[in-house]
């Protein structure tokens, strides 16, 4: 696990101070176990989706090494990625939000069949993307964090493996105070957003 590095500043060792005595020590120390979270899919959409015909399978998400993991991902710096030591994820980031993408389209109520690949979909359609950012921010000028989600989408025509749409969705959402559980609600509102934004491109594509 990464630690803080010092002499950055007193703009920095002021936002380590806030995040140790709001957020728990990034260091692991001996203690309760950490906190397991999880976020909810999108159920709200726009009331004009058209219904698809064709059927989807959503392809776990590639990310960077720092983001496939079950830690919650937080930067102090831009060069610099660290960890939550209050929480965990309770699965590996990339399977979590694969699993509420599928969730998503099956709540839009306007979509055939979607599945994850392990199914044994024949689809029409796969949905590939990439986790680029999924993690607190914190700057000088705030003693809370802001959540960035930054999710690329492709749409790719079975069986002959070609992109017909590309499109990035990304989401920053401010979050209340310093405390985990307010922090994980900004994780559920930025990711929801960007989850609304893919099912809602996905179904309006051109068949």
């Amino acid at each position: 696990m990464a630690t803080a590095v010092t002499g950055r500043g007193a703009a920095a060792i002021m936002a380590m101070a806030i995040l140790l005595t709001a957020c728990g020590s990034l260091l692991p120390a001996p203690g309760p176990a950490p906190h397991l979270y999880t976020l909810t899919p999108k159920s709200t959409f726009r009331d004009d989706l058209p219904v698809a015909a064709w059927q989807l399978v959503v392809e776990e998400p590639t990310a960077a090494g720092g983001l496939t993991t079950h830690n919650i991902a937080l930067r102090l710096d831009p060069m610099e990625l660290q960890y939550f030591a209050a929480g965990r994820w309770t699965e590996r980031a990339p399977r979590m939000v694969q699993t509420l993408i599928v969730e998503s389209f099956e709540n839009s109520g306007r979509i055939v069949a979607v599945g994850r690949e392990a199914v044994g979909l024949r689809s029409d359609y796969n949905l590939k993307t990439e986790l680029r950012e999924f993690q607190a921010e914190y700057t000088t000028s705030s003693q809370a964090p802001s959540v960035r989600v930054r999710v690329n989408a492709k749409i790719i025509a079975q069986p002959r493996r070609e992109i017909i749409a590309s499109q990035t969705f990304e989401a920053v959402v401010p979050a209340s105070s310093t405390e985990m559980d307010e922090v994980i609600r900004a994780f559920d509102a930025a990711l929801g957003r960007v989850l609304k934004g893919i099912v809602e491109w996905a179904l309006l594509m051109p068949a």
